[in-house]
């Protein structure tokens, strides 16, 4: 299967393609890890929404024709264990965001995310996704032809991320006078490093006091060599996925997360992938991990 790949300013994909497909296999971590009487998540969309994408070697894996059992980061027990840690950490962060009284959440950069509908949101809860207008169209329209309906007042937003976004995001009902809970999943790579530090300047300035924002950190502003992304593109193209993460992620120095955001008013918290695994009763697979997504931590910060 050959995906279309390469950036150009003003790009654009669905779920089939380029940064869309990587949604999908993220996705089809998903649906793999809510499988059997050992799941380690419950979300029951994930399964539908991959094989509504329809990319072979994505079904073929949830469907457990292809596993990659000699691969320290691709075999099933590995794949299900850090899609695990991931989901878990940023469903705990919007849990943990509305228990304490937040009633706004913004999913940016949403891909075939489920949480709008799948999680226990309080009454009263508005969630605003944002992704590219082919990714929320046929999210959307799948879910709702399955008869999936959101657990919360739901708003989703078809626009560009490089785009003005803060705008469409007002113009959508979203209250600059309430806290937010945010979440940038998966995302910052994708971005050009100028991009990378507007996104948080406009979340900064979209939020009331007490605003959360959760997303990943890699302490390295270089972190994506050539040699770490040709792995990352070996593994991929292992299973069919003929795309080159270096045509996807935009390289370069950039700010460190917890850095920048520590000095625009967020009181940040970094918890290290190996941490959560420990929490989460896993082992760590430490030359693997490091050697493909380097010292990663997942972030929580609260804005003062």
């Amino acid at each position: 299967m050959t995906v279309d790949s390469g950036r150009s300013d003003g790009d654009s994909w669905g779920p089939a393609h380029s940064v869309g497909a990587t949604a999908t296999m993220v996705a089809a971590s998903r649906a793999v890890a809510s499988q059997g009487p050992d799941a380690l998540l419950d979300d029951p969309l994930a399964d539908p929404l991959v094989r509504a994408v329809g990319l072979d070697p994505f079904v073929r894996i949830v469907d457990g024709e292809l596993d990659f059992e000699d691969d320290p980061l691709f075999n099933r027990k590995a794949r299900r264990e850090q899609i695990a840690v991931r989901t878990r950490f940023f469903d705990d962060f919007f849990t943990g965001a509305t228990n304490d009284g937040v009633r706004q959440a913004v999913i940016l950069a949403s891909g075939l995310d489920t949480r709008a509908y799948r999680l226990p949101w309080p009454a009263g809860t508005v969630v605003y996704e944002i992704d590219q207008p082919q990714v929320i169209a046929f999210k959307t329209g799948t879910l709702a032809g399955l008869g999936a309906s959101p657990t919360a007042e739901h708003r989703p937003i078809a626009i560009d991320l490089r785009d003005d976004w803060p705008a469409a995001l007002r113009e959508s009902g979203f209250d600059v006078g309430q806290p937010t809970a945010w979440s940038a999943e998966g995302l910052l790579p994708y971005l050009p490093p100028e991009a990378q530090d507007r996104l948080f300047d406009s979340i900064t300035a979209l939020s009331a006091p007490g605003s959360r924002l959760a997303t990943e950190h890699v302490p390295d502003p270089n972190a994506f060599t050539d040699e770490r992304l040709a792995r990352i593109s070996e593994r991929w193209q292992r299973f069919g996925f003929n795309l080159n993460a270096a045509d996807l992620f935009y390289r370069g120095e950039r700010n460190v997360v917890v850095d920048y955001l520590n000095g625009h008013g967020w009181q940040v918290t970094a918890h290290p992938a190996r941490e959560l695994y420990a929490r989460n009763g896993f082992e760590f697979p430490e030359d693997a991990m490091a050697a493909a997504f380097g010292d990663l931590s997942y972030v929580a910060a609260t804005l003062q």
